[in-house]
């Protein structure tokens, strides 16, 4: 069954003669035509799919083959939208509640239907993977531990995190991936205490360790890896933190499994990097969902996540970490298909610790 024949048997329980897409991701999901954000919508009916764009997109659209999808071209998107629900008696809409105020205030006014906002409707249709999915976020992991023995054979002191975050992006694209899926993070030194630091002017030292953490779009999806590594020597403390986290990653990847909620799976990783001292220091979620974007469903799991439940086929990252001020920090990072034989790791890059040479 098609993914817009999915949707389209929820209106009844949904309560909606129709449904409304905007998200680009969203549209990309269950059409597989690209509209750049902002640029049109998806409505899809009980009969049809219709997107509607302007002129912008018309030659792409006539050579867009497919039996469900047909097009509107008109620059007044939610105009034709109305009319096409006036046309065909539609009366109850549903749209996602992720428009923003000024679309939806407009919205509002032109609608003569009723419209009704739902939540991740179609986020979690995406949460569970394809074989045709699963195989693109495959080819991702494996470009990416492809790109990290690059980052590896690039570094050295002096050099710069802002022009190894460059190096890196210039390479994946070379290698065929479209583009990062959110700033790529080169983090050394006091800088890799930071979770979330970008790349900046800093110069890699001697001593250092990195934090790398970066993802890229391979034919429309994205894998997310971390790995952290040392320059020239590393701090013993932090020789021992990399060990901790390491088996706090296994441990989590070991027991990932269909039908383990997100905070009983958290808990096995958190629980070690606690007991070790250190539970202060980890400040964030374990992991979380890819896809067609680097953050999915789950959003996160974590503790408290109780109504994560975690089914098969779903891809998801497995990320701890120690992070201690003015000293660093330590992250490693795999993505993972859940499975109910367990998880199937998909990031290939060596986890243990590396030591580069000056």
């Amino acid at each position: 069954m098609s993914r817009i024949s999915r949707l389209q048997q929820k209106f009844e329980q949904l309560y909606i003669d129709a449904f409304l897409v905007t998200d680009q991701k969203n549209i990309y999901y269950l059409t597989g035509f690209n509209l750049l954000q902002g640029d049109g919508c998806l409505l899809v009916t009980p009969q049809n799919a219709i997107i509607i764009t302007d002129e912008r997109y018309q030659l792409a659209l006539e050579e867009f083959e497919s039996d469900e999808v047909v097009a509107t071209i008109s620059r007044d998107y939610y105009g034709s939208v109305n009319k096409i629900c006036e046309g065909l008696n539609l009366t109850v809409l549903g749209y996602e509640d992720t428009i923003s105020y000024h679309l939806f205030d407009a919205f509002d006014e032109l609608m003569t239907s009723d419209i009704v906002p739902f939540h991740h409707l179609i986020e979690k249709m995406r949460l569970v993977k394809d074989s045709t999915e699963i195989n693109k976020l495959r080819a991702a992991a494996e470009l990416q531990s492809a790109g990290y023995d690059y980052f590896l054979s690039i570094v050295h002191p002096g050099i710069t995190e802002r022009e190894l975050a460059i190096k890196l992006d210039y390479w994946m694209k070379m290698q065929g991936a479209s583009g990062p899926s959110f700033p790529t993070i080169v983090a050394s030194g006091a800088n890799s205490a930071k979770p979330h630091a970008t790349a900046s002017s800093k110069p890699i030292a001697d001593g250092d360790v990195v934090t790398l953490d970066f993802g890229y779009y391979l034919d429309g999806y994205t894998a997310d890896m971390t790995r952290t590594f040392a320059v020239g020597s590393i701090d013993p403390e932090l020789r021992d933190i990399y060990k901790i986290v390491n088996e706090a990653r296994q441990l989590v990847i070991d027991h990932a499994k269909v039908g383990i909620r997100g905070n009983e799976l958290d808990a096995y990783g958190r629980a070690l990097i606690e007991e070790a001292g250190y539970g202060d220091e980890f400040n964030h979620g374990m992991g979380h969902g890819i896809g067609l974007a680097v953050h999915e469903l789950p959003a996160t799991y974590a503790p408290g996540t109780k109504r994560v439940k975690l089914k098969n086929n779903e891809v998801i990252t497995v990320e701890p970490g120690i992070y201690i001020p003015e000293i660093g920090g330590v992250r490693i990072e795999d993505d993972i298909i859940v499975t109910h034989g367990g998880a199937e790791v998909i990031t290939t890059a060596p986890t243990e610790l590396i030591v580069v040479e000056d």
